[in-house]
């Protein structure tokens, strides 16, 4: 599965002029408010037309202004979440899964009662099904715009910052379901926000926005540790692959192993041989040139200064550890009494008490912050 995009837009003062390809899994578009995130997701369902472009998601063209090539809106058969859910309320959750149902009969895409079944398990709703939306909390009715989304049997999921109107609880609620659909529906997301938690969490493939232009793209390892990238450049962090060894009952750990080398963290609610994945803020990490003796952290991973790069008053040093790169933010002083240079073997130390477990999450490449 590909999706190609490639479009310009001009209106007013703004221009937008972006292409980048993308594969399956999520896409995230991220950057900060007014890069042009939603623009892009409005020309890619068709509710904007560009001046120039062309569309295709894996190989189906949706767009060609060259070949004056335009598929409307209601037959490209892409599904949209928007940051509300935008149910119809005088019909049930079950009512409004079955709209999305017909649209797909409508394009003559049969929808089985066991696909309906296996959606309806995975996000989680069943018990919702005979209720309407004004009784549901903001996270339910954002799975049941998903499922109505899912339905409509979409080629293309796109999803425009659907947690940004839901608080940390809400989040933390459907976050989950987002990894689940990632792995599982075999639809391919684009993901429009500007939160650094999740597009680390949640992101196969990240495309950065800024002034309407791409600035980079690459995996979520490659693109959330630098901090030219991040609005917040204190939010920057390195993303690690890692994989559940085993709990610690007695001390409330569980240990992890991955290619940086092993990690304690606070117990976690998954299942030995589970993949997660840790966003680790350089804003935690510790730097010693020596074997640490007597720390109270109990994260210690060896590997070697791979470059430094001045953030204004800060340096971020990127730590090469057996291939796994880790990310730390010193200060200028730190890094010149420290005489940090590439190539200089250091430790980077990490509190376990760091972790956040409600950042948790399984799958493929699913993220844990700590």
């Amino acid at each position: 599965m590909t999706i190609e995009i490639d479009v310009a837009l001009h209106r007013g003062s703004f221009a937008l002029d972006v292409a980048f390809r993308a594969g399956a899994g999520l896409t995230a578009l991220f950057g900060r408010s007014g890069s042009g995130k939603t623009t892009v997701i409005d020309l890619i369902a068709g509710l904007a037309r560009p001046d120039r472009g062309r569309i295709s998601v894996d190989g189906v063209v949706l767009l060609d202004t060259a070949n004056r090539i335009r598929v409307p809106v209601h037959r490209r058969r892409i599904g949209c979440v928007f940051q509300e859910a935008r149910l119809m309320p005088h019909l049930s959750v079950r009512q409004n899964l079955g709209f999305g149902r017909w649209f797909a009969r409508r394009h003559g895409v049969a929808t089985s009662g066991a696909e309906v079944s296996n959606l309806v398990d995975m996000l989680g709703i069943g018990p919702l099904l005979d209720r309407r939306p004004a009784g549901l909390s903001g996270g339910e009715r954002q799975r049941v715009a998903i499922g109505r989304a899912l339905l409509s049997r979409p080629r293309l999921l796109l999803m425009d910052e659907p947690l940004s109107a839901l608080d940390e609880a809400r989040k933390g609620e459907i976050l989950p379901y987002i990894e689940r659909l990632r792995d599982e529906s075999g639809v391919p997301i684009v993901y429009v926000s500007h939160a650094v938690a999740e597009v680390s969490r949640l992101a196969s493939t990240v495309v950065v926005l800024e002034g309407g232009r791409v600035v980079a793209s690459g995996s979520a390892d490659a693109v959330m540790r630098r901090p030219d990238l991040i609005p917040d450049a204190a939010e920057a962090g390195a993303v690690l692959a890692m994989t559940v060894a085993a709990h610690d009952d007695t001390n409330g750990l569980t240990r992890l192993t991955g290619r940086a080398g092993q990690l304690s963290v606070p117990r976690l609610a998954v299942s030995p041989g589970s993949a997660v994945r840790l966003r680790v803020p350089a804003r935690d990490v510790l730097v010693a040139t020596e074997t640490p003796r007597g720390l109270s952290a109990r994260n210690v991973l060896s590997g070697q200064v791979r470059s430094l790069t001045e953030t204004g008053a800060s340096v971020m040093i990127e730590i090469d550890c057996n291939g796994a790169i880790l990310a730390a933010r010193l200060t200028r002083a730190s890094v010149r009494d420290l005489d940090l240079a590439s190539g200089r073997a250091v430790y980077a130390i990490v509190k376990s008490v760091a972790f956040d477990p409600q950042g948790v999450g399984v799958g493929q490449g699913a993220p844990v912050e700590i």
